[in-house]
This record gives structure tokens, C-alpha cells and sequence, in this order.
């Protein structure tokens, strides 16, 4: 009786460093958080699990209680606030890198600049041919994320000014599909972070100005002349801090940071 004492007195005690930690949510995180978890465990031993969905979709999970931190490409809304506050959940808000949002097109087409005004008018389908815009005489066919991801809350407020998205826009259920579905479909655009840029796209140079066109890198975010530059987040509830807090500070660390740079993201310090 004395030995089945120990035992669970051992199991209770050892308990929360083998804490099996549950991400989920941002796509535009996934590939970060996904390194950033195989490093820690390596480094560790503690099991991490990292999943994708959307911003939407992790915070979701996080006031249902099925995750431990949420993965967001855009801050919390106010209404996913109060039913945090709701469940009983104090969270914690912690920014782990910085993105530059790339807009690509297939890399067959000759437009390789456009002005915020004409990325609004090409998402909410006032431009529907790139001759509009400098190009070919070929319908222009939009890809989006679907409405639970905040790159798509993201685009809307800050390049459509909070316009609506055209009806017919192609919704996509992930940022990879995004990449793939561009570099297969010639008259295409879309919007990807910028880890998932690779050369079956081009990505465009873009202004807000109308003057100077400056394409998406970790140079041009760091310098801030990219125009289209966001935070990254991981949300987590303040009462379950201890158990989340050896992975948070890794992440934060200058380990970590160096897994953002590499990843292709902006390091928090750069």
C-alpha cells in the first residue's frame, strides 16, 4: 500500500513536466510554431502538438477549453474577449514574431506592382481584368482565406479599408492550398505569410502611396517599408501559466527568435 502511495506521490510530482501541450489555430503561425515545438521538445523532452484551422479556430478552441494556446495572425476580437471573460479566462496576450503579408500572382503574369487602391478593387471585384491594372487581356480569378482566418480579418481591414470581400471570391481552408492553387491558375492572386512565399509564385510589389513599390522580405518588414507588416500571437489562459510558460520564454528566447528568422518570419528584436 505504502509502494502504491509512492507511486502516485511520484506520478502527481513529475506530472507537469511532462505536460503535453496543444496549439492550435493561425495557419500563418503553423510552419513557425511547428519548428519552434520540434526544438523544444528536442531540447526538453515535453511533448507539444501544433495544429491549423485558423485564428477563428484557435481562439474558438481556447474558450472552449480544447486548446491550451491559441496561434493568431490578427488581435483577439472583442466579443471573443468577453466570452473568455465569460468562461472564467484571464488571457494572456503575447506577441512572437512579425509577418509580412505577401500578395502573389502566378509567376507567368506580367503585373509585378500594384497599389493598395487596386488590391481593394481587385478583392472586392471592382477590377476583374489585369489589363485594368497593366496587364494581359485575362480575367483576374481571387483567392481568400476562409472568414475564420485573420490573415483574411487582416486584408479586410487593413488593405480594403473594411470593404467587403467580392461574393464569388475562392474561400481556401488553408494557406498552403492558397500557394498551390496560385501557381497552377494563371489570371490568379492571393495572399500568403510570408514563410510560405517559394518560387512557384511572384509576389508583388505593393504601395500605399502610389509611388514607391516595395516587395515583401525580412528586410523591407524589419525597415517597415513594406506596408503591409502584422504582429503574431499565441493566447493562453493566465491560469494555466506555469505549464505553458517553459515553451512561451523558449519561444521568446534568442533560440527561438533565430527559428522565426530561419522559418521566414521577423524576429520580435531584429
Amino acid at each position: 500500500m505504502k509502494k502504491l502511495i509512492l507511486s502516485l506521490m511520484m506520478v502527481c510530482t513529475l506530472a507537469p513536466s511532462f505536460y503535453a501541450q496543444k496549439l492550435k489555430g493561425s495557419d500563418t503561425v503553423l510552419p513557425l510554431a511547428q519548428k519552434e515545438a520540434e526544438a523544444f521538445g528536442k531540447k526538453t523532452g515535453k511533448s507539444v502538438t501544433v495544429i491549423g484551422g485558423g485564428s477563428g479556430v484557435g481562439i474558438a478552441a481556447l474558450i472552449e477549453g480544447t486548446t491550451d494556446i491559441a496561434m493568431a495572425s490578427r488581435k483577439m476580437k472583442f466579443d471573443e474577449k468577453v466570452k473568455c471573460q465569460e468562461g472564467g479566462k484571464s488571457v494572456v496576450e503575447k506577441v512572437i514574431a512579425h509577418d509580412a503579408l505577401a500578395i502573389i500572382v502566378n509567376p507567368s503574369n506580367p503585373v509585378s506592382k500594384l497599389t493598395r487602391v487596386q488590391l481593394e478593387g481587385i478583392f472586392t471585384g471592382k477590377i476583374t481584368n489585369w489589363k485594368q491594372v497593366g496587364g494581359a487581356d485575362l480575367k483576374i480569378v481571387p483567392y481568400s482565406r476562409e472568414t475564420s482566418s485573420g490573415t483574411y480579418d487582416f486584408i479586410k481591414e487593413y488593405v480594403l479599408l473594411n470593404k467587403n470581400y467580392m461574393s464569388s471570391i475562392l474561400s481556401m481552408p488553408a494557406t498552403g492550398a492558397i500557394v498551390q492553387s496560385v501557381s497552377q491558375t494563371k489570371g490568379a492572386i492571393g495572399y500568403v505569410g510570408l514563410a510560405y512565399l517559394n518560387n512557384k509564385v511572384k509576389a508583388i510589389h505593393v504601395s500605399f502611396d502610389g509611388k514607391n513599390f516595395i516587395a515583401p522580405s525580412l528586410k523591407t518588414a524589419v525597415d517597415k517599408t513594406y506596408p503591409i507588416v502584422r504582429p503574431l500571437f499565441f493566447y493562453y489562459d493566465k491560469k494555466n501559466e506555469k505549464n505553458y510558460l517553459a515553451l512561451v520564454n523558449f519561444v521568446l528566447s534568442a533560440e527561438g527568435q533565430a527559428i522565426v528568422e530561419k522559418v521566414g518570419y521577423v524576429p520580435l528584436k531584429k
